[in-house]
């Protein structure tokens, strides 16, 4: 009996040993080095990822013309409203996967990533069927301008068709960082992203395809990704030794959700708020709505390596707590927390200095001057605060990395309430213009509330796994 116990300790050391050459180890060695070795990849990855919306935008804003650009940003909220699902449902699922792979309990390690794969397949597809159905009724009801009306059905319809296919892809993305390997995905991310903009000259450029060209642009290059994804993914698994397994286990299922639904919740609030705001914008007409959407798409790109460090901080702390090794958890935070208002102080300072020029990108300045001069000014002012919005995203991490779901999720819903609120009372006032400030004004509630939470140190008593 001492023999096969061993012999099986010899098996999962060898296994372990194999996956650490091929991942940054985040329990062990120096937290800065690791870190950030870690998250620069993310970083990268997402960057990739966030050019399927820019070369949408600019090709259609470019070839098409401002009012089409102005339909794609107005089916954009909905989009992403869906799209924070599908990253929450991985981000949730990871926490739990983390914290296995950092104690090393391989088998429940597979039981998890299986149970996760499977039942965010079955979501997607319920997702996109209810998405199908509602897009009609939810952009009359955030009062699209009627001339774009057509324009933005029809982008948004052909989005869901593949919807699946995006769940699926941040499903495996979600698997890869559990498992310490944020490479993999950035490999990914690049490919679908120039297969991505050829297909956008191609379909909208040659075959004038207009809106529904970028759409369908999209779906493909998001297809390819995830099935490539789901390939290396599986060899990867079956090279991971363990004894059997099961497929689907239900408890399994009760735990990531403990984390999933909150953190899905906490992405679809910052998305519904998106929703919410958009409906206060659509009002000023396609001109604000155009330059409005094209600021939207370079503040997404540019806090990229703020929120991507902010979930490698969560990836970091989620490890570490699955390993005991609560000692290491407060020095991720202040990494990432310094590398995250540095990274902010840096992109805020470039958007002062090209954020105009970034938004010409997106529209012809003869005929769209007006709409330049309103995205202009959006991200003049709201990159002024993005070390604000690295504070709120590095003390979040904290919680969500440990579990500490139920402060993690008020924290966003305070953010929401506050933005959204100020936004509609100064709307009209303003012109539209208070969502450049309601935003910072979110983050700063949101921050207080995290950071309170982590110094009081709650955090160090939940037992997810």
């Amino acid at each position: 009996m001492g023999e096969i116990v061993e012999k099986e300790k010899q098996v999962m050391d060898k296994t372990q040993s194999k996956i650490q050459k091929k991942k940054v180890d985040l329990t062990d060695g120096s937290v800065s080095k690791g870190l950030l070795a870690f998250a620069i990849p993310m970083i990268l990855g997402n960057i990739f990822q966030q050019l399927y919306n820019i070369v949408d935008s600019i090709i259609v804003g470019k070839m098409v013309g401002a009012d089409a650009l102005a339909a794609v940003g107005a089916s954009t909220s909905i989009n992403m409203l869906f799209v924070m699902v599908a990253v929450g449902t991985g981000i949730g699922c990871s926490v739990v996967i983390s914290q296995l792979f950092g104690a090393k309990r391989m088998e429940e390690l597979k039981t998890a990533i299986c149970t996760a794969l499977m039942s965010i397949l079955v979501f997607s597809i319920i997702l996109s069927i209810i998405g199908r159905m509602l897009s009609v009724p939810i952009l009359t009801i955030m009062k699209t301008p009627e001339n774009i009306m057509a324009d933005a059905t029809n982008y948004l319809n052909i989005y869901f068709y593949g919807f699946f296919f995006l769940f699926l892809y941040n499903a495996f993305t979600s698997v890869f960082n559990a498992l310490g390997d944020s490479k993999k995905p950035l490999y990914f991310l690049i490919f679908s992203s120039f297969v991505n903009i050829g297909l956008d000259l191609f379909f909208v450029g040659k075959l004038k395809m207009g809106v529904a060209g970028a759409a369908w642009a999209t779906l493909i290059a998001q297809a390819l990704s995830a099935l490539l994804s789901f390939l290396v993914l599986t060899k990867k698994i079956r090279g991971i030794q363990s004894r059997e397994y099961k497929k689907f286990d239900l408890q399994m299922l009760k735990n990531m959700s403990k984390v999933a639904f909150p953190t899905i919740l906490q992405q679809s609030i910052v998305s519904i708020g998106m929703l919410l705001i958009q409906g206060a914008v659509n009002q000023f007409g396609s001109v604000f709505l155009a330059g409005y959407t094209a600021a939207v798409r370079v503040d997404g790109l540019a806090i990229i390596p703020i929120v991507n460090l902010g979930n490698a901080v969560s990836t970091f702390v989620a490890q570490n707590a699955g390993a005991g090794k609560l000692e290491r958890i407060p020095k991720g935070y202040h990494v990432g927390l310094a590398a995250g208002m540095c990274f902010g102080a840096f992109i805020g300072i470039m958007m002062q200095v090209f954020g105009t020029d970034l938004i010409g990108l997106f529209m012809d300045a003869n005929d769209a001057a007006a709409s330049i001069e309103i995205g202009a000014k959006y991200i003049g002012i709201i990159s002024i605060f993005y070390f604000v919005f690295a504070m709120m995203n590095m003390s979040s991490a904290v919680l969500r990395g440990t579990g500490d779901m139920f402060v993690f999720t008020l924290s966003a819903f305070v953010n929401l309430i506050v933005r959204v609120s100020l936004t509609y009372i100064f709307a009209v006032a303003t012109a539209g213009m208070v969502i450049m400030w309601a935003n910072p004004v979110g983050w700063a509630v949101s921050f207080t509330i995290s950071y309170t939470r982590y110094k009081m140190g709650k955090w160090r008593e939940i037992k997810l796994v």
